[in-house]
């Protein structure tokens, strides 16, 4: 529980006061939330502030503060004077922890840096350093400050589902799913798992072993007899009661088992049933329990590495070259490998490894389930710290180890063995990435190398479900979390018009650029009088305007682009390249259009030329991808959609009563009225919608 200082009144008073607040109600609620909900603590949390006037510099500030701060644990944040937050750090002692910066001497250049930057400092004041080190981890991730350890690739993993039945609603043979984002179902999730794939190899397995049902709700509602998963025996048939009820309970009961680590329980079990029908010579039975326990087996063996001693944890390996930071992560739960992911963090080359990875470890639990057990490869500060915290946020024991021999440190050898090599091609990699963005430059006469290109295509079959598309590319290769779609909305274009639609995408694309960051001119600049180190380099920051944008088109799509950009303004400030499809559309003849010059093309074996395919083809796959999935949401459309009040679960009750939308359509009222949910006012809503 986090415990917010009373906000100063006046912040420029020679006394801040850093007594807790124990008079108000929002106060008394938050010290009385459970440490594990940390990240729903951060709204109430009220900060202690200090705000120099200009001309001070960062030393000043803080050695101003340091007489102030309180010898208690707690959390502060650093920022410069355009508001930014620069760093957030966590503190046994924030007295003892700040004044250490106001030295100014024994920094190295990264935290220098920092020092001269900062012009104002927020804290809060914790009960114990365990808090402010779950608080610390929760900011970093929200804040992202600059001059922090940053986790990067933070995708949410993909999870196991076995649900549960909503109470008050008819029972629903419970099933087992692929989930990924939010908890929102009722049910157990077990997990994390690397990736889809890895997930889905696991669910096919268990549907031997367990004969769970994966099909969706409405599907398993509305079946009459046993569907094709029932006759190769990899679902035990509960939609039209081919299993009893509590039969398939127990199915149910050893799935969780298995999926919580007493998968040797199940297999013993199991084996006895076996050996049981056996001996009562029930021979079909038994045959059953064997394919059962054979699929078992298969779950514990298809993913490579699967130690015998242990049963859950979280392998964690880092290694570093040339600059640059690889952490590879296993997951083991129920003594099976769930796969791997590699992680690549920001971080500053001269931070060590054990630092890199403290920081990491923090940022990685803030959301997601501890193991019982967490093996690393090199000691970390706060070790025993953070094991404490992350007991507390997941209620139970969490052991953290540096193995030094036997099973353990044969995991951990693995990881980092595995780690080394990912880095060594993420290093290869971005140096060729690297060669061929100067090639780009090089190629069209560019003043610099470019470092974001953004590249548009649109889709649509006769004009019909209209959209456009932009995928970008830097150099680090694709950057997917910056990928945009854009739904043609004009009423003005003419179907099938594609430079009208390009016109409207590349509108809105530039027009909420310069509104969320101004125009390139206006973006902040580091002072040309600041020392500039590796860290602070340019390219540590992914930039929000592009250098290139490339346009799926010839001179007519461009021609609208140009036109889009004059009027803005920008013409001097993008540059905008057409590819056109080369003579019979084959790839190797592509023509390139650029404004002031005449349209030209490119050696058919150059790499810069297989490059812009490559960027050029990848907007056309998410354009294409993306145009699919409006036309099927399309196409199962549902006219109770269109009804003001008509959620799912309504929706799913009038289709369950009445079979079609077409029979909802032709219902009185007062059959309406007889569908749970639906009452007088809703009826004739409904009745209302089909029939004006």
């Amino acid at each position: 529980m986090i415990e917010p200082a009373k906000q100063a009144t006046n912040l420029e008073r020679d006394d801040l006061d850093f007594d807790m607040a124990e008079n108000t109600d929002e106060t008394a609620r938050v010290a009385n939330e459970p440490v594990r909900n940390v990240a729903a603590l951060i709204s109430a949390i009220e900060w202690d502030s200090a705000i120099v006037s200009d001309g001070n510099s960062g030393a000043d500030v803080i050695a101003e503060l340091v007489k102030r701060l309180p010898n208690k644990p707690g959390v502060y944040r650093m920022f410069n004077e355009a508001g930014d937050v620069l760093y957030v750090g966590k503190a046994h002692s924030l007295k003892k922890r700040v004044s250490n910066y106001a030295r100014g001497q024994g920094h190295n250049n990264r935290i220098a840096r920092m020092i001269r930057e900062t012009m104002k400092m927020e804290f809060v004041v914790t009960r114990t350093e365990t808090e402010a080190l779950l608080l610390e981890a929760n900011l970093i991730k929200r804040l992202r400050p600059r001059f922090n350890v940053l986790m990067r690739d933070d995708k949410s993993f993909p999870y196991i589902l076995l649900t549960a039945p909503k109470p008050g609603e008819r029972r629903i043979a419970p099933g087992i799913f692929k989930h990924r984002g939010a908890r929102s179902s009722k049910g157990d999730y077990f997990g994390p798992f690397a990736s889809a794939g890895a997930v889905g190899r696991t669910i096919t397995a268990l549907q031997r072993a367990f004969l769970l049902r994966t099909c969706t709700d409405s599907f398993y509602e509305n079946r009459t007899r046993p569907c094709l998963l029932y006759q190769i025996k990899r679902c035990s048939g509960p939609c039209t009661g081919e299993i009893d009820e509590r039969d398939y309970d127990e199915l149910v009961a050893e799935t969780k088992a298995f999926l919580s680590g007493k998968s040797q329980a199940v297999k013993t079990h199991l084996s006895n049933a076996m050996r049981d029908a056996s001996a009562d010579l029930d021979f079909e039975r038994a045959a059953i329990y064997r394919d059962r326990l054979s699929a078992l087996s298969h779950v514990q063996s298809h993913s490579g590495i699967n130690p015998q001693g242990v049963e859950e944890a979280d392998v964690f390996a880092i290694y570093q070259d040339g600059g640059v930071t690889c952490i590879q992560v296993f997951f083991f739960r129920t003594g099976q490998n769930w796969g791997n992911r590699a992680y690549y963090p920001k971080a500053d080359s001269s931070l060590s490894g054990a630092e890199v990875l403290g920081a990491f470890l923090s940022q990685f639990y803030d959301d997601k389930p501890c193991p019982s057990m967490i093996l690393l490869s090199e000691v970390v500060e706060d070790q025993e710290l953070l094991g404490v915290a992350l007991t507390a946020k997941s209620e139970r024991k969490v052991t953290i180890l540096v193995p030094q021999r036997g099973e353990k440190k044969d995991l951990v050898e693995h990881a980092l063995s595995n780690a080394r090599e990912a880095l060594g091609r993420q290093l290869a990699e971005t140096s060729s990435q690297s060669r061929l963005l100067k090639g780009v430059a090089e190629t069209f006469g560019l003043e610099k190398t470019p470092r974001r290109i953004e590249v548009y295509d649109n889709s649509h079959i006769m004009g019909t479900n209209a959209i456009g598309a932009m995928i970008v590319a830097g150099p680090e290769g694709f950057v997917k979390n910056q990928y945009r779609k854009f739904n043609i909305r004009s009423t003005d274009i003419t179907p099938g018009d594609d430079f009208g639609m390009m016109r409207e995408v590349i509108e809105r694309r530039f027009s909420r650029l310069v509104k969320e960051h101004g125009t390139p001119e206006n973006k902040d600049m580091p002072a040309q009088d600041v020392e500039i180190d590796e860290f602070d380099d340019d390219s540590d920051a992914f930039p929000a305007w592009p250098d290139i944008i490339l346009i799926d088109g010839g001179q007519g799509q461009m021609s609208a682009v140009r036109g889009i950009l004059n009027e803005m303004g920008l013409t001097d400030k993008v540059t905008a390249i057409g590819v056109a499809k080369g003579v019979d559309r084959d790839a190797g003849r592509e023509r390139f259009f650029m404004e002031g010059k005449p349209a030209f093309t490119l050696p058919p074996r150059d790499p810069v030329l297989y490059f812009l395919q490559r960027l050029r083809d990848e907007a056309h796959r998410f354009a294409i991808g993306t145009h699919r999935a409006k036309r099927k949401k399309e196409m199962i459309k549902n006219p109770l959609d269109e009804i003001a009040g008509i959620g799912p679960s309504r929706k799913r009750a009038l289709l369950h009563q009445f079979g079609t939308a077409k029979a909802v359509s032709r219902a009185a009222v007062e059959d309406l009225m007889k569908v749970d949910g639906i009452s007088e006012a809703m009826a004739i809503t409904i009745r209302d919608h089909f029939r004006t």
